[in-house]
């Protein structure tokens, strides 16, 4: 059960992110649930290796957040996104 949460919350902050970064048209489903998921672990890890500790689910939210636009910030550089 926990592994659809993660899918579903995964793709609402990989759906956020690419609104943020305005690269809603060019990705799917599956690249926000891709990215959204990513984001989130390089964002905690991010986080973490900064000593900043995520409070409540709240906190947990924005860094994965943080950490999805980061991924498509990284992605553009490399050119996957125009």
């Amino acid at each position: 059960m926990s592994f659809i949460v993660a899918i579903v919350i995964g793709g609402i902050i990989g759906w956020l992110a690419s609104l943020i970064m305005k690269t809603n048209a060019q990705m799917g489903l599956l690249a926000n649930i891709v990215v959204g998921i990513a984001g989130s672990v390089l964002g905690h890890w991010a986080a973490g290796a900064l000593g900043i500790a995520a409070i409540g689910s709240i906190g947990g939210f924005i860094i994965s957040l943080l950490g999805a636009v980061i991924l498509i910030v990284i992605l553009r550089a490399v050119g996957f996104f125009r």
